[in-house]
């Protein structure tokens, strides 16, 4: 079992900067990636950025130049940094982690979540 925490959501101004923090802990053998998904009021979840291990990044086209995200490895932790945030930007923030056991078979695991919000 793997557990993700997510902190660092809250209410902020448009046009202000928030970053976003999960740390995975548990029975973690390999990590194939760890994301970030975000789910607006009366909105389907949707993809906003991920990164390797490696330190590779992708990214959803309505968050590119935006929004950075990176990792720390050894503390398995990725932080989602957003700045220039738009009120379309509201939404609970949930981060993902895929992993792999030593069979290579893969499962992915979700944190419960972190509302942010933007308003004046």
């Amino acid at each position: 079992q793997v557990q993700l925490v997510e902190s660092g959501g809250g209410l902020v101004l448009p046009g202000g900067s928030l970053r976003l923090s999960c740390a995975a802990s548990g029975s973690i053998f390999n990590i194939d990636h760890m994301a970030w998904y975000r789910q607006a009021p009366g909105k389907q979840r949707e993809y906003v950025a991920a990164i390797s291990p490696a330190g590779t990044t992708n990214y959803a086209d309505p968050v590119k130049g935006r929004f950075a995200i990176s990792t720390d490895n050894a503390k398995n932790t990725v932080w989602l940094q957003r700045n220039s945030l738009k009120p379309e930007d509201t939404a609970v923030y949930y981060c993902k982690i895929l992993v792999s056991d030593p069979q290579n078979i893969p499962y992915d695991y979700w944190g419960q979540g972190t509302q942010v919000t933007v308003s004046s």
